[in-house]
């Protein structure tokens, strides 16, 4: 029993190959409530292997196993070839895309120092993927849907890091900043062709790129293991409801607003982080 009936919808979701990522939660959310999913990832596996993890192959299992279909999509969001391509190949196995979700980010690491220690590559960096990326996708999409006609939804994955700025996070959180101001202008634009824009902000969560934050992060002589479980627990004792954010909280987000329940929101940036921010 679905709770967002999704049957006959065609998601395209980014970012995708991670084992604890977003975009394997939503992905897998998205299918189990009907809708036949292509998945991206930069490379297939972009983690490498654990425990028998897969990738974006491992993603499409779990998609097929929820009786949906499913395509695997390895491309550079940031490369406009590779993403027309992508969306190419989309419409080619499935006929048309009614979902976009933009969860694809930047690896963490360079970018997680003092302003004064940034350096301009790795201010970059994240910019490209993170934003360029993201228009990108988007792009391409709505002039699908706009073609098509018959409205659409287009979710972007922003950060509570995008509503309020922390130290060592300047070039993370000006991306991010800059995602919920895309997605107002993109709310206004591809209102008129029904095509309803939103940004989700998660909290903190144990993701992949979380350890990769602990290890840039990290003061001497502790472990990337070690400042990981401190950031998780100073997070958990300031937050309102007791916890980190978790991968299927932004799931159930991606799909309420991937359905019909959310016609009537655009231009949204929704913090799922348990209050963590409450704006």
């Amino acid at each position: 029993m679905t709770m967002y009936d999704l049957t006959g919808k065609v998601a395209l979701v980014t970012g995708a190959g991670g084992e604890r990522g977003f975009g394997r939660a939503i992905a897998n959310r998205l299918a189990r409530e009907g809708a036949d999913l292509a998945v991206n990832d930069v490379v297939l596996n972009p983690y490498g292997s654990s425990g028998g993890w897969q990738g974006l192959e491992s993603v499409a299992a779990e998609i097929a196993a929820a009786g949906s279909n499913s395509l695997a999509l390895v491309g550079d969001v940031s490369d406009s070839t590779s993403v027309e391509r992508m969306v190419q190949e989309t419409l080619e196995r499935f006929g048309r895309i009614d979902i976009l979700v933009n969860n694809a980010g930047s690896r963490p690491g360079p970018d997680r120092v003092p302003l004064v220690e940034l350096t301009e590559e790795a201010f970059d960096e994240v910019q490209r993927v993170n934003v360029r990326g993201t228009f990108l996708c988007t792009r391409a999409v709505a002039r699908h849907m706009i073609e098509r006609g018959g409205g659409g939804k287009i979710i972007i994955i922003a950060s509570t890091a995008g509503k309020r700025g922390m130290p060592r996070y300047a070039a993370y959180t000006a991306s991010k900043f800059a995602l919920v101001g895309f997605t107002q202008s993109v709310a206004h634009e591809l209102g008129p062709h029904g095509v309803n824009v939103n940004a989700i902000c998660p909290g903190l969560a144990e993701t992949e790129r979380a350890a990769f934050i602990a290890d840039a992060i990290k003061p001497s002589g502790t472990t990337a293991e070690e400042q990981l479980q401190g950031m998780v627990a100073d997070r958990t004792r300031a937050n309102p409801l007791g916890r980190i954010t978790e991968t299927e909280d932004i799931a159930r987000m991606a799909a309420f607003l991937s359905s019909a329940e959310s016609d009537y929101l655009t231009g949204l940036a929704v913090s799922v982080s348990g209050g963590d921010v409450m704006y």
